[in-house]
């Protein structure tokens, strides 16, 4: 396994998780399974390909999605697929420096019940519990800049969450990108973001 991930590159990696997402879309996913033997071999090593920020929205399971099995991605699920906070960036670069995976991936996904809980007002936001009310602040900060989103120039309430989406994953990826170390890794072509 860890042979097959050296002579991996990032794009292959990307082509193989659309190829999976593409099967799982049109129904004919093949869900990789492993015999006992094969998951007992992998207790003491693992050596995923991609590293994915995902939702924790029970309807976007990564592997699922992406047609991949145990072992292929290294999955990070988080309310709204936002970096902020220390696990989140400490996972990923785990994830890129210790296990060497070849792609970072933030999927977003229609539907995000966080991501559309901070497009209420503001006032509404700041009676949520604490904790949920940083993060949905944290989320927010990338979408207060959208003046689409900010002015309410879009009116349809699906185009607004689906564009909302689309925001807050290039606000995630832009973080990510800002971290030294990973414009490195990009810099030299060991990653894609």
């Amino acid at each position: 396994a860890k042979a097959e991930l050296s002579a991996l590159t990032p794009a292959m990696v990307l082509a193989n998780l659309q190829q999976g997402n593409a099967r799982f879309w049109m129904g004919v996913a093949q869900r990789p399974e492993m015999s006992a033997m094969e998951r007992r071999a992998m207790i003491m090593q693992q050596f995923p390909k991609a590293a994915i920020l995902g939702c924790s929205d029970s309807r976007v399971p990564i592997e699922i999605v992406f047609d991949q099995g145990l072992g292929d991605i290294f999955a990070i699920r988080v309310a709204g697929n936002a970096v902020g906070g220390q696990s989140v960036p400490a996972s990923i670069e785990y994830a890129v420096n210790h296990l060497k995976v070849k792609l970072v991936v933030v999927l977003g996904h229609e539907g995000c019940g966080a991501v559309r809980a901070d497009m209420l007002p503001a006032e509404q936001i700041g009676a949520e519990p604490q904790a949920l009310k940083k993060w949905l602040t944290y989320i927010r900060r990338g979408l207060i800049t959208h003046e689409g989103l900010n002015q309410g120039w879009i009116r349809d309430m699906r185009a607004r969450d689906r564009e909302a989406v689309i925001c807050n994953v290039r606000e995630q990826v832009k973080t990510l990108a800002k971290d030294p170390g990973m414009a490195a890794k990009v810099a030299d072509g060991s990653i894609i973001i």
